[in-house]
């Protein structure tokens, strides 16, 4: 089994926050797999589907980002997940907005949802994908810019980075992370 895990905060205060990327990839992946009826388990909101015969967990943790490691322990105790069918998906202040980033194993940046899990899993080794939403502006914390809804004049971008993210997960369950590590980190310098 695959298991995708989409970062985010539960509530509508949140809906369409910058933070709350890893939440919207996962239901665009929902949408284009088909998958079924997300139900609440594991501290999760979650849907199983199919993908070219093998069976892939879409997850949205409910416990609230700084706290995302509860959850996923949870998922990964109940669903016999490997790490390396394990992919994590979350915003990241530090890439271009509207670009897209996998790496195979990492630290958190700063990210308190990635820290969690590390803290929790006590790896950093697990594969990720991040997605650009740009530095905040002068004068603005970076908690406060994750938080804000994603202005109307950005959304070109971030949903080209939500279909591009779309298309790496569905490579990474096809053919691996390598495969699509190479496929959609095209142009970004890396030594991952």
């Amino acid at each position: 089994m695959h298991l995708i895990v989409g970062l985010g905060n539960p509530g509508r205060e949140y809906a369409g926050s910058r933070h709350n990327l890893g939440f919207q990839v996962v239901e665009a992946l929902s949408r284009r797999l088909k998958a079924a009826k997300p139900i609440q388990k594991h501290w999760s909101l979650c849907a199983v589907a199919d993908y070219k015969g093998k069976q892939v967990m879409l997850a949205q943790p409910l416990t609230y980002m700084n706290l995302s490691g509860r959850a996923v322990i949870e998922l990964m105790r109940n669903n016999n997940v490997d790490l390396l069918n394990l992919l994590f998906v979350y915003d990241d202040l530090d890439l271009p907005q509207g670009s897209i980033r996998m790496r195979k194993k990492g630290g958190s940046a700063g990210h308190r949802g990635i820290q969690s899990i590390i803290d929790t899993l006590g790896s950093a080794d697990f594969p990720r994908l991040r997605i650009g939403i740009g530095k905040p502006p002068d004068g603005m914390e970076g908690s406060d810019y994750v938080l804000q809804v994603i202005d109307p004049g950005e959304l070109v971008l971030i949903n080209e980075a939500l279909n591009k993210a779309v298309e790496a997960i569905l490579l990474f369950v096809d053919e691996g992370l390598e495969a699509a590590m190479n496929n959609f980190n095209q142009g970004l310098l890396s030594s991952d």
